[in-house]
């Protein structure tokens, strides 16, 4: 109990940085480094407790729109139209190439005798190039059928064992979903080996997550949570693009690490304003934090490194392309990490 208390120490303290750390950029990180440190938070503990705080406001939006979903009677209904939907599609589509396959030769056969007793004489050449063309046509929409089933498996082809392995994989998976994965091997003819069974438990994965709203919803969820770990991670690493920059000021690295974490804090909390709007049914742009957390990041720079405009500019700029590079490598490496172990 002691240290959930730790974590949210809502005294004095949390409310004099909370309301200066939004209103006045920068304000709060050079005080704290000027030795003004009483009157504040913990920067460390701050960004912990609103980090926490964001995803559980994340967590109620999301309990939201599922009891909004619930509320609307959508799931059950959607789930049972789609099914029913594709009964009947997969009904009509064998109806269908059914009756073009029995009915083609005597259509052709139709055609053939009006060409034959049109006004109009059509020659034998052209009466066959005609009926040639017809029958292609037909074929080639049965085809084209088939390309697009094959292209709905092909659109998640993630390749990690050569050039076709997982392809083959998935295809296998989208025609035998419930299939053990040694029974899947047997049939494939693989090698059982950890390497395949890997393969091929991925392809699953791909085959659920193309399949199911619930698995993907489950899979960002997990991608979300090992998010806010590895940018904790993260901050520190960045925290030496900027040592670098400013290079020739007289800042220690806990000094830089100061400001970076009063910033991500900053960058939580307009997100969490964001989705406490978004639980009561306001809708603001998507951009809108985005492009505050820009501008407060700007004051913030010149605030506490007390540069010029122009200095201040083009280090924010180096900034936050080095930031962009390095989340970049962040955001792939997790998205692989999640796949591989979802």
């Amino acid at each position: 109990m002691d240290v959930f208390n730790g974590f949210f120490d809502f005294d004095g303290r949390f409310w004099s940085t909370f309301i200066p750390l939004l209103i006045k950029p920068g304000k709060v990180s050079r005080d704290y480094i000027d030795g003004k440190r009483q009157r504040y938070s913990n920067p460390f503990r701050f960004y912990l407790t609103v980090s926490i705080l964001f995803f559980l406001i994340v967590g109620l939006y999301k309990t939201k729109q599922k009891y909004d979903e619930l509320t609307k009677g959508t799931i059950s209904e959607v789930v049972k139209e789609q099914k029913e939907s594709t009964k009947k599609d997969s009904t009509n589509v064998t109806q269908n190439n059914k009756l073009t396959s029995e009915k083609i030769d005597s259509i052709k056969k139709e055609v053939n005798a009006k060409m034959e007793k049109s006004i109009i004489p059509i020659p034998k050449k052209t009466r066959d190039r005609i009926l040639k063309e017809m029958d292609k046509k037909a074929k080639d929409s049965t085809f084209l059928k088939e390309i697009n089933e094959d292209e709905k498996v092909k659109a998640f082809n993630i390749n990690f064992g050569g050039p076709t392995t997982l392809d083959k994989y998935v295809q296998f998976i989208s025609k035998h979903p419930d299939i053990n994965i040694d029974d899947g091997l047997d049939s494939l003819g693989y090698e059982k080996n950890f390497k395949n069974r890997f393969l091929l438990t991925r392809a699953k994965t791909i085959y659920s997550l193309n399949k199911s709203k619930e698995t993907r919803d489950q899979f960002f969820s997990q991608l979300l949570s090992y998010g806010s770990v590895a940018l904790f991670l993260l901050l520190p690493i960045f925290t030496l693009f900027l040592k670098f920059f400013y290079i020739r000021r007289d800042f220690t690295y806990i000094d830089h690490l100061v400001f970076v974490f009063n910033s991500q804090t900053v960058f939580f909390l307009l997100l969490s304003i964001h989705f406490i709007f978004l639980i009561f049914g306001i809708i603001p742009e998507v951009w809108i934090p985005f492009a505050l957390f820009a501008v407060y990041l700007f004051l913030s720079m010149r605030k506490f490194y007390q540069q010029g405009f122009i200095k201040t500019f083009l280090k924010f700029l180096l900034l936050n392309g080095s930031f962009a590079m390095l989340s970049s490598i962040g955001i792939g490496l997790l998205f692989v990490f999640s796949f591989m172990i979802f």
